[in-house]
């Protein structure tokens, strides 16, 4: 991204004095899809990391992969690793006549520390299977079954799914498309887009309903986990889909065609859940009810993450 792009959109406050301020970009649009306020410049091309995940899975099932409700909710999310996650993975893989041993992805512990430790208690250690991108290199290769595809090389840049994912999010993101490829952190393909790019594509899955919208909608629970920020958000928002990625990316859009993305600059997660209920606030979307975390001074609340932007 662009050092140019991007703005103070965050502050952290200690006992009543301004500690840190966070920059980055914001772009929030209307329910007819035109940008209602930006903060920073949304057309820097960015990596939304696994914001982008709704839009992998829809390119998937957009060319014909049939998945359940569950299986793709679980595709479309950065899941917790704990049981109910788990056991959606394995039935993806199953169902397509998979061994959890295909999962290319990079080994991990669960994301919920409560899984984590329950693991570890167990004997057990890092897996692909745990490691919160499962679902979605579960339908990676559930779509190479179904072509016929090889299953090996799967995370190829130039390999079949892959091409298919990159041309998808290609047009998905309008204007300048996709401007470059990368290797995410679980080993996969990931686009660098725009963050006005990533809004209207993901604006688009909610205002059409499709599929990946519609399973996350029903399935909040899978695309995160209990008490974890993208399941709490969508929970509190009826019609709202959220969907968090590495390096403080956040996207959210509701079936009404309000969408809002950012980015924090420096990859600090702190300040992308403030400023994205900011953003839904202006937007006039009861998000009250979700919780952000105080900063402490001796296990006690001595200050707070503020947006300074989007409240209206």
């Amino acid at each position: 991204m662009d050092v140019d792009a991007v703005v103070p959109v965050a502050e952290t406050t200690r006992n009543g004095q301004i500690e840190s301020i966070h920059h980055g970009v914001v772009v929030a649009l209307a329910q007819d899809g035109s940008t209602a306020w930006m903060a920073g410049d949304p057309l820097t091309p960015v990596y939304p990391r696994s914001a982008l995940k709704p839009l992998q899975a829809q390119a998937l099932v957009a060319d014909g992969l049939v998945l359940g409700p569950e299986e793709l909710a679980v595709a479309c999310g950065s899941h917790a690793g704990e049981p109910v996650h788990v056991e959606a993975v394995l039935g993806m893989l199953a169902r397509f006549g998979l061994e959890e041993s295909a999962l290319g992805n990079t080994p991990a512990l669960p994301l919920s520390g409560a899984a984590a430790t329950a693991v570890l208690r167990a004997g057990g250690g890092p897996t692909a299977l745990l490691q919160n991108c499962s679902g979605k290199h579960a339908a990676m290769l559930a779509m190479c079954v179904v072509n016929g595809w090889s299953l090996d090389d799967y995370l190829d840049v130039g390999h079949p799914v892959q091409q298919l994912v990159d041309s998808y999010l290609s047009a998905a993101a309008g204007a300048g498309g996709v401007g470059h490829t990368g290797i995410d952190g679980c080993g996969a393909p990931t686009a660098m887009i725009s963050l006005t790019g990533l809004a209207t594509a993901v604006r688009e899955l909610a205002v059409g309903r499709q599929p990946t919208y519609e399973a996350m909608i029903a399935h909040p629970e899978l695309v995160d986990g209990g008490g974890r920020a993208d399941t709490t958000l969508m929970r509190a928002v009826p019609g709202l889909i959220a969907k968090g990625g590495a390096e403080a990316v956040y996207v959210a859009a509701h079936a009404d065609g309000r969408a809002v993305a950012l980015k924090i600059a420096d990859g600090g997660e702190r300040a992308r859940l403030p400023v994205m209920l900011a953003a839904l606030r202006r937007f006039g979307l009861a998000v009250d009810d979700v919780a952000v975390a105080p900063i402490l001074g001796a296990n006690r609340p001595v200050g707070v993450v503020r947006s300074l932007v989007g409240d209206p």
